[in-house]
């Protein structure tokens, strides 16, 4: 009685499978990879590459938002800080990958 249900339970027969089972096995994995790419991968690589455009721009007098949010002008730029005036004598030296945006003039 069980080796019946034993061999109803085995290897399937490779009938009508042929070269491209393996491919088709693997197609779900590649589009996944696909989807991810484009949804992630590569908006996440646009917007490193223009913030790092952006720091490179950077000169003095330009009114910037640092990633801990004060707000400020730049006094003083260097190869990797930038020195911003955040109020009247207050200066604070910051390195060049805090600046987190360049603010338009009207954002005032």
């Amino acid at each position: 009685m069980f080796t019946e249900l034993a061999y109803a339970m085995g290897p399937a027969q490779q009938g009508g499978q042929g070269q491209g089972g393996g491919l088709m096995g693997f197609l779900p994995l590649i589009l996944i990879f696909v989807i991810f790419y484009f949804l992630l991968i590569r908006p996440q690589q646009k917007r490193a590459k223009e913030h790092k455009t952006m720091l490179d721009n950077l000169k003095k007098g330009d009114k910037v938002i640092t990633s801990g949010g004060a707000y400020g002008v730049i006094e003083e730029v260097r190869p990797n800080t930038v020195t911003v005036k955040i109020a009247e004598n207050v200066r604070v030296k910051y390195g060049k990958g805090y600046i987190a945006a360049v603010r338009q003039t009207e954002d005032d």
